[in-house]
């Protein structure tokens, strides 16, 4: 079976990126705890194509989530979703690009 890792990179990224993962948990009956609350067996199939079986029960989001800065990790964080994304998966560094993007 086949397994899909995501990248999401800077802001725009990471902001479609959390859109995503509340419209593939939805899809799948995954609330935002990471656990399976669904109601049909059909939710359940191929579920590991995206997301990893933590072992506590917990499904974690196979995704890398990169941005210069860490204000929109924060903001992703904080988000209805944000808590189901392993706080390792979190690449970001101290000081954003400033719209200068040469650096």
């Amino acid at each position: 079976m086949r397994e899909i890792l995501h990248i999401q990179g800077g802001q725009c990224g990471n902001q479609i990126g959390a859109k995503f993962w509340e419209v593939v948990c939805t899809e799948h009956g995954i609330d935002p705890t990471g656990r399976y609350s669904g109601n049909n067996e059909l939710q359940l199939e191929r579920l590991n194509v995206y997301y990893n079986e933590a072992s506590c029960g917990r499904y974690v989001p196979r995704a890398v989530l990169m941005d210069l800065e860490p204000g929109t990790m924060d903001s992703v964080r904080s988000g209805q979703y944000g808590q189901i994304f392993r706080p390792d998966n979190f690449v970001f560094g101290q000081s954003g690009a400033g719209n200068n993007w040469a650096k």
